[in-house]
C-alpha cells in the first residue's frame, strides 16, 4: 500500500484536531504550518 497526498491529508487533519483539543494554544501554529505545506504541495514545489 502506498501513501499519497490523498491519504496524507486526512491523517494530518486528524492529528492536528487531537493536538488542538489537547493544547488549544497550538491552533495558530498548526493552521499556519498546514497552510504553508498545502500551498507548497499545491504549487508543485515538492513531489
Amino acid at each position: 500500500m502506498t501513501i499519497g497526498i490523498a491519504h496524507l491529508q486526512p491523517i494530518v487533519s486528524l492529528i492536528a484536531g487531537v493536538l488542538i483539543l489537547i493544547m488549544p494554544r497550538l491552533l495558530n501554529y498548526i493552521v499556519a504550518i498546514y497552510l504553508i505545506i498545502s500551498g507548497v504541495i499545491g504549487l508543485g514545489l515538492v513531489r
